[in-house]
Order: structure tokens, then sequence, then C-alpha cells
């Protein structure tokens, strides 16, 4: 501006107003901007590495959900709320998980939607809780995650209590595995179930002739399968996750084992199938909660997923989205957005979510969750059986 040919008077004006216009118009980090409330929603997930199909995966359901409730023009605290995503790559890594917990801490985050693996998802869960941060995971089930007595930690699936169960049961019962053979990669979530399939799988009655271990890295499974052939089993289990899987299954084809193939959710993908080939047929896998087609919300999420992101669902989409819901409902329910205030509303959680009813134990654990069983037949997964819910969506 000139201010040559101003008059005294109006060149005092002109520079108070400059003066003013340099002055911040709310505090840094007020989380306000005018009469708008921004709140972050933190979310982390492999984004990057072998895992990062189902990482995007449940960073995509995460931006649904995030998306949808600013197109619905949600208040709280008498102020419209735009929600933010804060989403970083934890690369499956415990370690990294923890930078990226301090990080998103340091953000300030209003809470977080994540971690994916329980082995990332356990060492984050410390720092949340140490800042009074909600954590809701969409897909960590070992069983750890919420027995160490963290207020702040909560989940939407069951654990692998419940799901190893319900696989060692249908190993030993369904399939009439007598000589049962078990690989585990050694994460929190691999060794978490392979131990609960084991007791499950031994209390019906079927004899583990073997335990292996190998790692989440790990490609060439030749010398472990090779020691299980000479045990003769009816069935190999692995717990870990499909970019392992998918390997697995093909060298085991490959040495000629004849024993079924099973995996706990890590195996559910469509990109198991892509990888395995003609190896994949007859794969057996569970997942928490009933099958998409069955969910309350299911087959309107799936239409509307693929059209947003022009591909299928690869596994924890729709428990993110859930996820998302159930903190912003405990927030609405508090009139706030801060963390302590909303904290305990998130804890008497009742929601009819798109994957069924949500509600928590005093654990944070998801009340009355089922588990599906399913099979690879002619190239897709097809459901077989769904054991437990408490909801009539998980009928079957």
């Amino acid at each position: 501006m000139s201010y040559k040919n101003l008059s005294l008077p109006l060149l005092i004006l002109a520079l108070a107003a400059c003066d003013k216009s340099e002055a911040p118009t709310a505090p840094a980090n007020s989380g306000t901007v005018a009469n708008e409330l921004i709140v972050k929603i933190g979310a982390s997930s492999p984004l990057t590495g072998p895992q990062a199909h189902i990482g995007k995966d449940n960073e995509n359901g995460t931006r649904m959900a995030i998306e949808d409730a600013n197109a619905k023009g949600i208040t709280i605290g008498s102020k419209k709320v735009h929600f933010e995503l804060l989403s970083e790559d934890d690369q499956a890594d415990g370690k990294t998980a923890t930078i990226v917990a301090q990080k998103l801490v340091d953000a300030k985050v209003n809470g977080i939607i994540g971690h994916l693996n329980s082995g990332t998802s356990i060492p984050a869960s410390r720092i949340y809780n140490d800042n009074g941060i909600p954590q809701i995971s969409p897909s960590a089930t070992a069983i750890k995650f919420t027995a160490q007595g963290f207020k702040t930690a909560f989940r939407v699936m069951t654990n692998d209590a419940q799901q190893g169960k319900v696989l060692g049961e249908f190993a030993a019962k369904n399939l009439s595995a007598k000589k049962i053979a078990v690989v585990d990669d050694r994460s929190s979530y691999g060794q978490g179930i392979a131990d609960e399939f084991v007791k499950s799988a031994q209390a019906s009655g079927a004899q583990i002739v073997a335990r292996e271990y190998t790692n989440d890295k790990a490609v060439d499974f030749t010398a472990v399968l090779t020691s299980i052939k000479g045990k003769r089993p009816d069935l190999v289990f692995f717990g870990g996750m499909d970019p392992q899987g998918a390997p697995m299954v093909k060298q085991l084809k490959a040495l000629g084992l004849s024993a079924k193939f099973m995996m706990g959710d890590g195996g559910y993908t469509p990109k198991l199938i892509e990888n395995a080939g003609a190896a994949a047929e007859g794969v057996y896998a569970s997942l928490p909660g009933v099958p998409l087609d069955k969910m309350p919300g299911g087959k309107d999420f799936s239409q509307r997923y693929e059209a947003q992101f022009k591909q299928p669902i690869q596994l924890y989409a729709p428990f993110c989205y859930d996820a998302v819901n159930v903190m912003i409902a405990a927030m609405q329910r508090a009139d706030s957005a801060e963390p302590a205030k909303y904290l305990p509303a998130l804890a008497e959680t009742s929601y009819d979510g798109v994957t069924g009813k949500i509600a928590f134990d005093e654990k944070g654990d998801l009340k009355g969750g089922a588990v599906t069983m399913y099979q690879i037949q002619q190239g897709k997964w097809q459901p077989l059986q769904t054991i437990g819910g408490s909801t009539p969506a998980a009928a079957h």
C-alpha cells in the first residue's frame, strides 16, 4: 500500500489496520478456525512394504468415515466440526509404530484409529495411554492389546482367544484333522493366534505333530515344510499374514504335501488368491465378524468403497469405518472432542455399525463378536460357517 497521498488521520487508521492484520486470529493449536472446530483423527497402518495393500485398505475405510462425517455437518459444543485425517506409515514394525505414535501425540490428535497389526498396536498403545488419547484398533486381535489394563485401548473385532478357539475346533471337528502341524511368524499376532489354535485343536482331540517358526519377512519355507512333510500331517496351520501365506501354500503344494492349509484373518485377502494362484484352491481362513454381504451395512459399504477407490475391499476397511464412527458418536454424546471428556462415553458405546452391533467389555474388547470360516472355492473366498455373534446378522 502507498501512504504518499493520505492525510494524517487516514494514515494513522491505515497503519493501525495493517498492524491488526498481522496478529493471529486464534492461538496456535487451539483446534478452532473461526466458528469451526477442527478435530484431528490419527491413523496408522503399513502403507509401504509387503502389507501395504492391507494398510491402504485400512486408510481407505478410515478416510471414507471421516468424509461421510464431514458431509453430515456434525456439531460438537455448539460448533460445526471439521474432521481431519492424519495418516502415518508404521511399516508393520513395532519400533516405527512408537515413533509414529509420538508424532501423532505431538500433533495433538483427538483420537487414534489403529494400528493394523497387533505387533504395532501393543507398543503404541502405551504412548497413547500415557497421553490419555483414546485408541480404537480395527484389526489388532492379540489378547495382550487389551490385557494391559489401559483404559484408552479398544477394538471393534473379536480377539485371538475367540478366533483361535473357532479355528482349532473347526480343524479338528469339521475337517477331522487328527495330526496337525503349526507354523507361526513369531509376531504378536502370528504367535498369539497359533497358540490359541493349538489349545483349541488339542482340546478338540487333535494331535500337534510339529510346531515350527519363521518370520514376517520370509518368503522361502522349503526347510520348514520339508521337516513337516515327514510328520504326514492332515492339516498345516499358519499364524501370519498373506505375504507369507501365499508362497507357503505354493511351496507346500510343490513339495507334494496333501495336507489342508489354514490361516487366521491375516490370510483372508484377495491378494493371497492372486499371489498363490492355483495353489490357493481349497485354503481355509477365518475372519472376525459375519460375511460382508451379511453385515447390516455391508453391501452398501462395499459398493461405495469400490466406486470411490476402484478396487475391492482387501480386509479390514469396514471395521475401520465403524471404528471412526464409534469414536465420533462418543464425542457427540459427550458434546466434546477432548479425549478426557469423551473417553468415558466411548467405554459405554452401544453402536449399530456396518459390521454389526458394537459394544465394549471392561477391557475394551468387543462384546459378542462372531467369527466366520471361509474356503477358497473356484478362485473366490466362500463363507462356510459363522460361529458366535449377538446380532441376527451373525446367523448364517
